[in-house]
C-alpha cells in the first residue's frame, strides 16, 4: 500500500515518540498529577502502564511465531516510584520492545488480539500497533503536564488507517442497516469503513471512489485519530451525513 511506514519508520518513530512521552514526563508538576484523558490515572500509572504493556510485547514477540496467546516478561523488575528511575525504567522498556522487533524482522508471524481484523498477525503489523499506543499516551502525558503537542502528521496519517483496519474491522456480522463511514483527512487522504452482514472492512478511497457515504467525518489527520481514540470529542469536526452512524461504531463492540 503506497505511502504506508516502513518497519525501520515504524522502529524509528516508536523511539521517538517513547522519548517525547518521557519528556513529558520530565516536565510535568510531579508523578502524582491526573490524566484528563485517562480518567482516574495519574501520570506515575500511565508510565507504568506504558513500561509494564512494551515488556509484555517485547516478550510476546520473543515467544516466537508459534506462540497462542499473551507472554509475560521474565524477571521484570517492578517500577521504580522516583521519577527519574521511574523514566530510565521507561526507556528500557522501549529498548526491549525494539530489541525484540529488531531481532524478529517485520514478516514474522506473532500473536496477537486482532485475528478477525484486517490487520495480518505479523511482528510488523505488532510494530505499528505500538507506535501508535505510544503515539496517543504521548499526547495523554502533554496534557497532564500542560502542554499538549499535535500528533505530528506522519505518525496520525497511519494512525488513522491503522485503527481503522485493526479495530474498525472484522468478519462478525455490523448489527444494523449496511452502511459506509468516510473520514477524510485535511492533509489529503480519506478512508472508507464499509459495515454490513458479512462484517467491516476498510480501505484507502482515491478521489474515483469518494461517492456519497452514510456518514463522513473531516478534520486533520491529527485532530481524526485523537477522536477515534476518544481523546477529543467527534464534534470537533466536520461532520457530514448520519451522525447517528458515529454513535453506532461507538457502541459496536464485536468479539475478535
Amino acid at each position: 500500500m503506497h505511502d504506508t511506514l516502513d518497519f525501520p519508520g515504524l522502529l524509528r518513530l516508536i523511539d521517538e515518540r517513547s522519548a517525547a512521552f518521557r519528556a513529558a514526563v520530565a516536565a510535568a508538576p510531579g508523578l502524582d498529577v491526573p490524566v484528563p484523558t485517562c480518567p482516574e490515572w495519574t501520570l506515575a500509572d500511565l508510565v507504568r502502564h506504558l513500561g509494564e504493556g512494551r515488556r509484555t510485547w517485547a516478550a510476546t514477540i520473543a515467544a516466537g511465531p508459534d506462540a497462542t496467546a499473551k507472554a509475560a516478561p521474565s524477571e521484570a523488575p517492578a517500577p521504580p516510584e522516583e521519577r527519574e528511575a521511574l523514566l530510565a525504567w521507561s526507556a528500557e522498556s522501549t529498548r526491549e520492545l525494539l530489541d525484540a522487533l529488531r531481532e524478529a524482522g517485520p514478516d514474522r508471524r506473532c500473536w496477537a488480539w486482532w485475528g478477525r481484523s484486517q490487520t495480518p498477525l505479523t511482528c510488523g503489523a505488532v510494530a505499528r500497533r505500538q507506535l501508535h499506543e505510544i503515539a496517543v499516551h504521548t499526547y495523554d502525558a502533554q496534557v497532564a503536564a500542560g502542554a499538549p503537542q499535535p500528533v505530528p502528521a506522519e505518525v496520525a496519517l497511519d494512525g488513522v488507517e491503522e485503527f481503522l483496519l485493526t479495530f474498525c474491522t472484522t468478519t462478525v456480522a455490523w448489527p444494523h442497516e449496511p452502511a459506509a463511514a468516510d473520514y477524510h483527512a485535511t492533509e489529503g487522504r480519506s478512508w472508507r469503513n464499509w459495515l454490513s452482514g458479512d462484517g467491516a472492512r476498510a480501505a484507502r478511497l482515491t478521489a474515483s471512489e469518494e461517492d456519497a457515504a452514510t456518514a463522513s467525518a473531516r478534520g486533520t489527520a491529527g485532530e481524526l485519530v485523537l477522536a477515534l481514540y476518544g481523546r477529543i470529542p467527534l464534534d470537533s469536526l466536520e461532520l457530514d451525513g448520519d451522525r447517528r452512524l458515529f454513535d453506532q461504531l461507538v457502541d459496536w463492540d464485536p468479539e475478535r
